[in-house]
């Protein structure tokens, strides 16, 4: 193979061009069997995709490839015999040679791309991006060496394009392996973390990572390369980057598989999100001031319904987790006296400052209503009127008004367009109350209708607000039904109202107490039956005093309360002549007591309710109602639908 020269380049030459000459030999014209194999030889050299360029020991070129001409520019008989650094770029051949000849004391194959940057020389003077692969090629004349050179311009234009584009990116970039090992940052990366460059290329990843979750992540990394799903920025995850300096800060990481020829990459884009965090935390903290201020405003609007004595309750207000949290929700517990109560539930429709400033107003106006001691009906016609008159339009809302007479075991209700009253009965089921329901406030005139069902004493009555069942995609009656299967579970479990009302909760609310609307849940639990009660009809005559007073004191008697006897007599005496003198026939006297009281009713036929007033000195009249104050308990009136009762209680002392 006459004429073959080799030439050398070293894994060292990072910055080089392609190879050097050293002193060159001659081999021998082979015989006519060397001939062919020489032809095979070159047959195979000119079909390589590369250009093949052979050279000697000593540097000198002697075999090319058509590819050589192509790529370099020169003819071959302008390369062949010529040193090889004809081929390096000037500033790499004062080097060179040493390169060659530490490659012939090697002799090892250099693979394509070794990770060095090299770079070819052409004819015209322009330089070029190679990569070259060397092999040794041992002959009888002595060493050569292949060097297969290929043209990377493409690749490399492509690869700074691509890093044009990294440091452009508006985040910080880091690039790693499938081994968690640091191949590319951008500048962005730098002035993030704090490090050079060159800190952190060939670095573990974790050197970036929070020294707390540095035990966790090699494993997350492991299942992402796995995965290799893309992974948008701000995912829901809360990440945070460690600085040189060893300030931890919040961060926002996507992530994107890149698959290369070497292996899988990953590319990280790293987003400091302090400010937006920071922002996000005064924020949060104004919402909680301001969400504090409405529910406090709501509650002072709601007010605190009274202990009733004798009647258990038990209640739960929840507002809203979605917005300012304030809704229309009330309930009221109005004690009416003579072991009367009064329960209100209300809703407003819509939410937020407006809805609960016309609940206080409609709470306020219901309070006061429901303590003249209206019947449901009438105090539901008031309501309607105050509805109509509030500001926002077409204002909506429900209500449901109870009277509990609980000695008498009847409940009267009447309902504005309000979920049904439940009730409890003890040893049975959960029910809804019969009543019905008129529509809700506001709509217009309409007449709202009232009735009166028997509760047996003991029982519990359950009100609550559309909070508590309604749910965008859930059918309302279906809400109901679990509703009371749940009551029912919790009364059959529970030992008292507050664990009854803890148990529903929990059971039909929301697991992770994401609520839209806010929630309203009152239990009612009606004593058990006075201990004794009668009643007697009188006619309207003067005689009728003395009648009723004798009826008294006999019933205290019989029942062992004589001490309160002189009293008791002296009361009635007064209450049954302001309703002979005042009123209308017939009068009817109904007395009851429990463990602690005396309860007397008068009722008549006239809606005039009497009018305490103070008598002059001679005056012979005018000091009934003062006395009946001043000995009473307590007293009161209240209407009924044909007429007035009048009532006084008395303390009874040990039996």
């Amino acid at each position: 193979m006459e004429g073959i020269t080799t030439a050398v380049a070293s894994e060292s030459d990072l910055d080089a061009g392609i190879a050097g000459g050293c002193r060159c030999r001659t081999i021998p014209p082979p015989g006519p069997r060397a001939g062919s194999a020489e032809e095979r030889f070159r047959g195979l050299l000119e079909a390589a995709p590369d250009a093949m360029v052979i050279v000697d020991d000593a540097g000198t070129i002697r075999l090319v490839n058509a590819q050589t001409e192509a790529l370099f520019g020169y003819r071959r008989d302008e390369l062949l015999g010529r040193p090889v650094e004809i081929l390096v770029p000037n500033r790499f051949r004062d080097h060179h040679a040493a390169h060659r000849d530490g490659y012939t004391h090697n002799r090892q194959v250099r693979p394509m791309g070794a990770g060095l940057e090299l770079h070819g020389l052409r004819k015209d003077g322009t330089e070029f991006p190679v990569e070259i692969s060397l092999s040794p090629l041992e002959t009888a004349d002595g060493l050569l060496v292949s060097a297969a050179v290929r043209d990377v311009s493409e690749r490399k234009a492509a690869e700074e394009r691509f890093r044009g584009l990294l440091e452009a990116a508006p985040d910080a970039m880091v690039i790693v392996d499938d081994g968690g090992t640091i191949r590319l940052v951008n500048a962005q990366t730098e002035a993030l973390f704090g490090y050079r460059r060159d800190e952190l290329l060939g670095r573990p990843v974790e050197i970036l990572v929070p020294n707390r979750f540095r035990d966790h992540h090699a494993a997350h990394r492991d299942g992402y390369t796995h995965n290799r799903q893309v992974r948008p920025m701000g995912a829901g995850l809360e990440l945070h980057g460690l600085r040189k300096d060893g300030t931890e800060f919040p961060v926002e990481i996507s992530l994107s598989p890149l698959e290369t020829a070497d292996g899988l990459l990953v590319s990280a884009a790293v987003r400091d999100v302090s400010e937006r965090k920071a922002a996000e935390e005064r924020f949060q903290a104004l919402y909680e001031q301001q969400r504090h201020v409405a529910l406090t405003l709501q509650r002072s609007l709601m007010g605190t319904p009274p202990a009733v004595p004798g009647l258990d309750t038990a209640s739960r207000y929840l507002p809203a987790t979605q917005g300012a949290g304030v809704g229309g929700d009330w309930f009221d517990l109005v004690p009416l006296g003579a072991g009367r109560v009064g329960i209100l539930i209300g809703d407003v429709m819509g939410r937020g400052l407006e809805a609960a400033a016309i609940m206080g107003q409609l709470r306020s106006a219901a309070h006061a209503l429901a303590k003249t001691g209206m019947q449901p009906r009438q105090l539901m016609h008031a309501l309607d009127s105050i509805v109509a008159e509030l500001d926002g339009p077409d204002q909506l809302v429900t209500c449901c008004y109870l009277i509990v007479a609980p000695d008498a075991g009847e409940v009267t209700i009447c309902s504005a367009g309000h979920l049904p009253a439940l009730v409890a009965e003890p040893g049975g089921g959960v029910r809804s109350l019969d009543a019905p329901v008129s529509v809700p406030l506001g709509v217009g005139d309409h007449l709202h209708q009232q009735t009166t069902v028997a509760v047996a004493p003991g029982s519990s009555l359950i009100l609550f607000t559309d909070g508590l069942i309604e749910t965008p995609a859930g059918d309302i009656e279906e809400q109901l039904d679990a509703l009371i299967d749940a009551l029912d579970l919790a009364f059959a479990s529970a030992h008292d109202l507050e664990s009854v009302v803890d148990k529903v909760l929990s059971s039909v609310l929301p697991a992770n107490e994401d609520h839209h609307d806010d929630v309203t849940l009152l239990l009612a639990q009606l004593p058990a039956a006075p201990l004794a009660s009668t009643v007697t009809e009188l006619p309207a005559t003067p005689a009728s005093v003395s009648r009723a007073r004798a009826f008294l004191a006999k019933s205290l008697v019989d029942w062992g309360c004589a001490q309160v006897a002189d009293d008791a007599q002296l009361l009635v005496s007064e209450v049954v002549t302001n309703a002979i003198q005042h009123g209308q026939g017939p009068v009817r006297l109904l007395m009851r007591r429990n463990s602690t009281e005396l309860t007397v009713e008068v009722s008549d036929h006239s809606h005039h309710p009497p009018q305490p007033r103070l008598a002059a000195a001679d005056d012979e009249s005018g000091r009934g109602l003062i006395l009946v104050e001043t000995l009473a308990g307590s007293w009161g009136v209240r209407p009924t639908d044909d007429g007035k009762t009048t009532w006084f209680t008395l303390l009874l002392g040990p039996v």
